[in-house]
């Protein structure tokens, strides 16, 4: 099973990832980790992305794709992955499916986790609050939202233009979540 998982910040796709990543037995790579992973490993594609994240730029698509292909061509990737983080626009949409195609791997399904933009700011508030943060304040976090909807609309259409996406409630308990997106991947699985 080869997933994609959208949602803005605070709508779960982390802590549903890591649930997924159990029930499916299939990595979660979140591309902000890898990108982390990569820089501290020293390789080539590391190495120039932690320049360019140590002058507090983005890292370019190229160097991103690079070194997404290089972990999808592991073998644990063999039956699946969960993707989350990626693709954020439709440029890296479109590159990641002619990079799956590439490699044999297209996606199954696109999952977007969908939650309210106020509660959205709620939950980023509180986990601001808990973890001790200043900078996730309403408004901050509000345009971080509205920077996230403006660039990922076209890429939640570009998956749907495709057949490949899935909307879930994002509300409720975690099981409840988890509960919901399974549901909706199961046709998929059994296709699969």
């Amino acid at each position: 099973m080869r997933l994609v998982l959208l949602g803005a910040p605070g709508s779960g796709k982390g802590t549903q990832a890591a649930r997924l990543k159990e029930h499916l037995q299939v990595p979660h790579i979140s591309t902000g980790d890898l990108l982390r992973g990569e820089a501290a490993s020293g390789s080539k594609l590391g190495l120039e992305a932690k320049q360019v994240m140590d002058r507090g730029e983005l890292v370019s698509d190229e160097i991103l794709l690079g070194i997404l292909e290089d972990r999808l061509s592991r073998p644990d990737c063999a039956g699946g992955f969960i993707l989350d983080g990626y693709p954020r626009n439709l440029a890296q949409a479109d590159a990641l499916d002619g990079l799956l195609q590439r490699l044999a791997k297209p996606f199954d399904a696109a999952v977007q986790l969908d939650v309210a933009t106020e509660l959205l700011v709620e939950r980023i508030a509180g986990r601001a609050a808990a973890e001790g943060r200043a900078d996730d304040s309403p408004d901050a976090v509000r345009t971080r939202l509205n920077v996230y909807n403006n660039q990922t609309a076209p890429v939640i259409e570009f998956y749907r233009q495709h057949g490949q996406l899935t909307v879930v409630d994002g509300v409720g308990s975690l099981d409840e979540v988890f509960t919901r997106i399974v549901e909706s991947i199961a046709p998929v699985r059994e296709v699969g």
